[in-house]
Parts: structure tokens; C-alpha cells; sequence
């Protein structure tokens, strides 16, 4: 059985990376100046986070339906005779629902995944289930596998400025104005469905420092009997230069030397919410099945 596995640019990973593995990838829209623009396809990072530090107006679209039915479409013309699509959490958007439904009607087989991730976690269950269709695993095996181990990742997120959730109504504007002068960078945790409230610090230096410290009590409660060979670590942010994310990955890498960690960036429609600057790590199960 030839299984084809699909993702969305949530996952954060680059269509480079997307072609060297053998993998397909919807990119998701996202609308600037009223327009729908398409991460990686007509937006780039110098244009998106120019407008992102500006402040500008940028809001988070979907893919339409028309668009994720041709693209399973092409799939199956290049001789898949299965899919396996591993959407962004049904707990941050409907995309998994939408995608669910769209399947149930399609006529071929598409297997949609809803294990709950975002951005590192959810790459990590992508890289895992290219492993298990490698290993000869069916798509029904895949996503069983994929929703039972959903909740064996743990993202952390410090954002930089409450100003995106204000404009979400997820703050008040005062609240979002004292915590402007007070410095104050609030550090979110998400273990399945939405991100959570974890703690609030003086700065972004203590809010990396705190996201290092949650990480390793996760590892030491929750992975260490895994082995170090079936953990995956890996940083992101939002906008930041290459510097800033190859001192923010070795930061973390510094804490775990037994276990590689990488950076990836947040996709842009995540980044809508989170502002420019923010910084992010997850920890997350990943078997080896080839």
C-alpha cells in the first residue's frame, strides 16, 4: 500500500524540508490588507514580519474545502492509494473538522489525524508517521498510533507582547497596557487543545529561563523512562534572526546533551496571534519505526 502523508505549514516545516522528505504540505492562508495570502507561496518572512512589527492588521484564514479536495486529488493522480492528513489541533481550529468531513464524502481513502499539536509537536508527528509508512505501516495504523500518543507533547510559548491577545479579546487593554510597563511576559503551556496560562515574568530572558525549567520537569516526570533515543526537543519563534534562534536552540540543547534539538520557525498564522519575538519549545515522544 503506497501512503502519502500531508500536513499543513502549521507544523513549521519548510517546503524544502517538505520535498527532501517526500512529504506534501498545504500552506495556510492568512489575510493582509484584506487580501488572502498564502504563507511560503506569495508571503515572505521580510514582508510578513515587517507588517507583523508595524502592527499591522493581520488576520488567520483557512484553506477552502475546494482547495484541500484538489490537492488530495493531485496526490492520488501521482499513485498514492492512501492519505494520511495531519492537520493543526481541532482544540486551535476547525481545519481537522473540516478536513474530517470532507473525507467522510471523498470516495478514496484519506485518513485525518487529530492528535492535538501545533507547531514542534506536531512536526514530530508528521517526521513519525513518514517512519511508520516507511516501515510499511497502513494509514489506518498510522493514525491510530498518532491519536493514541496525541498527548505525549508538551509545547511551551513566551510571548513578547500581550498587544495580539488583546486584539483577540483574550485581554482586557489595560491589562495589556500594565503589563507593557511592568515587562511583564506571560509564558503559556499547551498539552493538547488550546494553550493555557502557565506563568508571567520580568522579561524575555526569565521567560526562556522558565521555558528550560518546564521542559526539564517534563522530561524528568514524563519522558526520562522513554530513553533520550525516543524523545525529540525542539525550539521555535517567531521572527527572530538567525542568531537569536541559533542561541535560543543551543540554550535548550545545553540543558539535554543527550538529545539533539533543533529550531524551527512559527508558521505565520500561529505568529499572528503570538506577535513579533516570541520564543517556544516542545518536547514530544518520537518512536523509530524503520
Amino acid at each position: 500500500m503506497k501512503t502519502a502523508i500531508l500536513t499543513d505549514s502549521n507544523s513549521g516545516i519548510s517546503s524544502r524540508l517538505a520535498k527532501e522528505w517526500g512529504l506534501y504540505m498545504l500552506p495556510m492562508p492568512v489575510i493582509l490588507d484584506d487580501r488572502i495570502r498564502w504563507e511560503g507561496v506569495d508571503l515572505f518572512d521580510e514582508e510578513f514580519f515587517g507588517q507583523l512589527k508595524e502592527l499591522a492588521q493581520i488576520t488567520t484564514s483557512m484553506p477552502s474545502p475546494g482547495d484541500i479536495t484538489d490537492l488530495w486529488d493531485r496526490i492520488f493522480s501521482e499513485g498514492y492509494e492512501e492519505i494520511i492528513y495531519i492537520p493543526m489541533s481541532s482544540g486551535l481550529s476547525s481545519a481537522c473538522s473540516t478536513a474530517s468531513m470532507l473525507a467522510e464524502d471523498y470516495g478514496k481513502p484519506v485518513y485525518v489525524v487529530d492528535n492535538h499539536r501545533i507547531s514542534v509537536g506536531m512536526r514530530e508527528s508528521v517526521m513519525e508517521a513518514l517512519d511508520m509508512a516507511s516501515a510499511g505501516m497502513n494509514a489506518k495504523e498510522i493514525k491510530d498510533y498518532l491519536e493514541e500518543t496525541a498527548l505525549m507533547s508538551t509545547t511551551y510559548l513566551g510571548v513578547d507582547t500581550l498587544e495580539y491577545f488583546r486584539r483577540g479579546g483574550r485581554i482586557t487593554t489595560a491589562g495589556a497596557t500594565l503589563a507593557s510597563v511592568l515587562n511583564l511576559k506571560p509564558v503559556l503551556k499547551a498539552k493538547g487543545e488550546v494553550f493555557d496560562s502557565f506563568a508571567k515574568v520580568r522579561g524575555m530572558k526569565r521567560a526562556k529561563s522558565k521555558i528550560v525549567e518546564a521542559i526539564r520537569e517534563e522530561y524528568d516526570s514524563n519522558y526520562a523512562q522513554l530513553g533520550p533515543e525516543n524523545v525529540a526537543i525542539g525550539t521555535a519563534g517567531s521572527g527572530l534572526t538567525e542568531d537569536q534562534a541559533e542561541s535560543w536552540r543551543a540554550q535548550v540543547q545545553a540543558e539535554f546533551p543527550d538529545i539533539p534539538v533543533y529550531y524551527t520557525p512559527l508558521s505565520y498564522s500561529i505568529s499572528c496571534h503570538t506577535g513579533f519575538g516570541a520564543y517556544g519549545a516542545a518536547i514530544a515522544i518520537h518512536k523509530h519505526f524503520s
